[in-house]
């Protein structure tokens, strides 16, 4: 396949990386955007042929700006994907012909599938679509983790399947990860707080700008009550989790346990601010 290039980000993924290559083959230009990995990552890269770059992670929307404005990808279409995750041979096809009749979209949206104990999520998750083919001077991301996708243009979609296993390293993995990941949360938290007007529940349902609004309807989420069982229900209830058999049920709790993390290290930056006098 041409006319795609083709971006892994990477740290210490000797393990799921060569798979992945493997799903990428198709693509002559692959690059592997490494967080100065210590393990083989590297090297495997460069023994599959893939070009490397490396750079000192700093947060998820700063280093993917980075990678995106500073790699030499040599086609004008970029794939992105995760060493844990690998494309079908239908979404290849698709992405292919996506790109051949783009016409005015500078985006499409993939449909990634997660599995867990060998079960697919296909309810429990909060939602499958990503953004992950697009022309890299047309993309940008935002917020310091779990980083929202931005195009500049219409946005289409693909057929076929992303497969995604976030427990291919075991659980222990996936909770060490989570909580880097909610140190990020908790702070991008309060950099959203800085400059802002005080919490408004009217103002979350009855602001004309948007940007004022979803602000509001953020805190509102943040502020509720049991907020990680809030979580649970939405997902295991609210998505239809239960369909997910076991497997819907355990990830619905490790996803409120995450959401607790949040919760506590908010409450704990919050109290290392210097008291108002």
């Amino acid at each position: 396949m041409s006319q795609i290039s083709v971006l892994i980000l990477t740290k210490n993924e000797q393990q799921d990386l060569p798979g992945c290559l493997a799903s990428v083959a198709w693509s002559d230009d692959v690059h592997v955007y490494d967080s100065l990995s210590t393990d083989r990552t590297v090297e495997i890269a460069e023994q599959f042929g893939a070009k490397v770059t490396k750079r000192a992670f700093d947060n998820w929307a700063a280093h993917q700006n980075w990678g995106l404005a500073n790699i030499p990808f040599k086609h004008e279409w970029v794939f992105y994907i995760d060493a844990d995750e690998r494309m079908s041979p239908e979404l290849m096809a698709s992405a292919q012909k996506a790109v051949d009749q783009a016409g005015d979209n500078v985006a499409f949206r993939v449909q990634r599938r997660d599995f867990f104990v060998g079960t697919w999520l296909k309810h429990v998750q909060a939602s499958p679509f990503y953004m992950r083919l697009f022309r890299p001077e047309k993309m940008r991301y935002e917020r310091l983790v779990n980083p929202i996708s931005i195009a500049d243009g219409p946005v289409g979609e693909v057929t076929g399947y992303l497969d995604h296993f976030p427990f291919s390293k075991g659980i222990g993995h996936w909770l060490d990860r989570h909580n880097s990941y909610s140190r990020f949360e908790a702070e991008q938290i309060m950099a959203n707080r800085r400059g802002q007007a005080p919490f408004s529940l009217a103002k979350a349902f009855t602001a004309k700008d948007f940007n004022e609004r979803r602000y509001h309807q953020k805190e509102l989420f943040y502020r509720l009550p049991l907020r990680p069982f809030v979580k649970f229900l939405l997902l295991y209830v609210g998505k239809r989790g239960f369909l997910d058999g076991v497997a819907g049920l355990r990830y619905a709790i490790l996803q409120s346990i995450y959401e607790y993390m949040i919760v506590l290290k908010v409450d704990e930056l919050e109290r290392q601010q210097p008291s108002k006098r």
